[in-house]
């Protein structure tokens, strides 16, 4: 009976692929005979993002999961990643940042979020705000050429996602405006802003400050290829003790209706996120918005919907309501910052990852763990190579928990007691697909045809070329012998690499590491803007 209802499960799957490879899983079958359901199950195809069926005929290795988004933080703010200081020549930034490119394909990541607006100011040639002091050590000086345009680029050569940061409200990392240029706009409007905390902030309870600041951001949607829109945690200042926020004139002149300061910069702040969702979405489908709150939303003693935590709150002390914005749709993925080690008594790993799980769970908002890796080597747990690791271990509990983002850049490369060498090794040892966004459309693309190999001193050479117009980027899969094993897409165990999608429609990749005197075989699967990925091509093999 069991087996009955796999094999109809399958059917019905079937049935709903596009032709084409609802056709190459149909001889699957037939060929397959009782290991139909089975095969099907772990082909790719957009009624199988998972990697494995939904009635778990192809079990997947948690250490090896084929759809997660796997990102690391480029910070320029303060020169903390990129530029390393300012005033570099164009060829020695433009030589760093594909270093850090470099790095993250080498560690098998798949996304990077580069900070383009750190603070009131742009990596790119924005006709509302001027060039970022952090590239050239002058505000508003030209740094030589498109920093923005350059990072897409050679970010999509590796077939990584650019996601560009921007912090939406701080013009500036001192207080005193005199120090912008004179044409910032915080400078042009001092009742746009207020200094607090030895900062300088655009004031959110002004009408006008949000319209900027979403024209500002969507200029650079508009004109830029990224992946992806994403913030950090800051929104109003944090907290410092003894000093009010000033703002109290503003919520008098536009706080009509609100009983409460408080309630009314939630406000204020809901309104940003959820206009620049949808505005994005209106020009670019595509492209996905993600935001990397605090990590508590709420301490389960002020709200019986909150975590079992004892640290500050996000909701009171930021005026971030970043639960509402899952349950509101407003964002496409969160990735909340748990930048503390397991059995933490305020904030404890361990809590808050079903916490947040629970959060997305039953929405279609992608959920994304924000891992501190520059705590590796400090105090406590964290002199521990294998914290990080056991933080990924840990999240494979939670089918929500759909990948991870690492702060930041700098300690990725230097890896503090190997922490990170160990992560990768026991969690990155194989490539990884971006996890499709069914709420960003998308189309399935057909598989690929006319895969053909070639072995040479270099290693096995794989072609292939695109039926209809090249797909965004393609997956190669590798297998000892001369077949794919059943349930052998079912993880990324056999994923050799992705490539993106070449302008003609031959494709090709170098298997460098592929041995002398051993039998492989490749397939090649397609991938659209959102990674939808196809069915196998047919396989082709090169005799050892």
């Amino acid at each position: 009976m069991r087996a009955r209802v796999a094999f109809m499960d399958a059917f019905v799957q079937i049935r709903q692929m596009p032709v084409v490879p609802r056709l190459g899983v149909r001889l699957l079958c037939i060929l397959g005979l009782i290991a139909v359901a089975t095969t099907f199950a772990c082909t790719p195809g957009r009624d199988a993002h998972t990697g494995s069926s939904s009635s778990g005929l192809c079990p997947a290795d948690p250490a090896a999961q084929k759809q997660q988004l796997r990102g690391m933080w480029v910070a320029s703010v303060r020169n903390i990643d990129w530029p390393s200081k300012p005033g570099l020549s164009v060829a020695q930034q433009q030589a760093e940042l594909i270093g850090w490119l470099d790095l993250a394909r080498a560690r098998h990541l798949n996304a990077v979020m580069l900070q383009v607006r750190p603070d009131g100011d742009a990596f790119w040639p924005s006709p509302y705000e001027p060039w970022s002091q952090w590239l050239t050590g002058t505000q508003g000086r030209n740094p030589g050429y498109d920093p923005l345009a350059f990072a897409v680029r050679e970010a999509h050569k590796r077939n990584l996602e650019l996601h560009a940061w921007f912090n939406p409200y701080r013009a500036g990392v001192h207080a005193d405006p005199r120090k912008l240029t004179p044409t910032h706009p915080a400078r042009v409007h001092p009742d746009w802003t207020f200094p607090y905390g030895g900062a300088l902030y655009y004031n959110p309870g002004v009408p006008e400050v949000r319209q900027f600041v979403e024209t500002a951001i969507l200029d650079a949607v508009r004109r830029y290829d990224i992946d992806g829109v994403h913030f950090d945690d800051y929104f109003y200042p944090y907290p410092v003790p003894g000093k009010k926020l000033p703002d109290q004139k503003t919520f008098e002149r536009y706080g009509h209706g609100f009983t409460s300061i408080d309630a009314w910069r939630r406000h204020n702040v809901d309104l940003l996120v959820s206009e620049l969702h949808q505005r994005i979405h209106a020009i670019k489908p595509w492209v996905r918005f993600g935001v990397s709150p605090f990590g508590i939303w709420r301490n389960k003693r002020s709200d019986p919907h909150g975590s079992d935590t004892h640290g500050l709150e996000s909701y009171s002390a930021i005026y971030a309501d970043s639960r509402g914005w899952v349950k509101h749709g407003y964002v496409d993925y969160v990735a909340p910052q748990l930048y503390w080690n397991m059995g933490f008594p305020a904030a404890d790993y361990a809590k808050l990852v079903p916490w947040w799980a629970d959060v997305v769970r039953g929405t279609d908002v992608q959920l994304y763990i924000g891992q501190g890796d520059y705590k590796l080597g400090a105090a406590g747990a964290w002199r521990h190579p294998d914290e990080l690791s056991r933080h990924l271990t840990y999240n494979e509990r939670f089918p929500e928990v759909r990948g991870d983002v690492h702060f930041s850049a700098t300690t990725v490369r230097a890896d503090p007691v190997g922490g990170v060498s160990r992560m990768v090794d026991e969690h990155y040892a194989h490539p990884a697909l971006v996890p499709p966004m069914p709420r960003l459309g998308g189309r399935t693309p057909a598989a690929p045809v006319a895969v053909s190999v070639k072995r040479g001193d270099g290693g096995v050479r794989v072609t292939w070329k695109s039926r209809g117009r090249p797909a965004t980027s393609y997956a190669v899969y590798r297998f000892t012998g001369d077949r794919a094993p059943a349930c052998g897409f079912a993880d990324a165990t056999h994923l050799a690499a992705t490539r993106r999608g070449a302008r003609s429609g031959t494709q090709t990749y170098l298997d460098a590491s592929a041995k002398r005197g051993t039998t492989y075989t490749y397939y090649v699967t397609a991938l659209d803007r959102v990674w939808d990925e196809s069915g196998p091509s047919d396989g082709a093999t090169a005799a050892s």
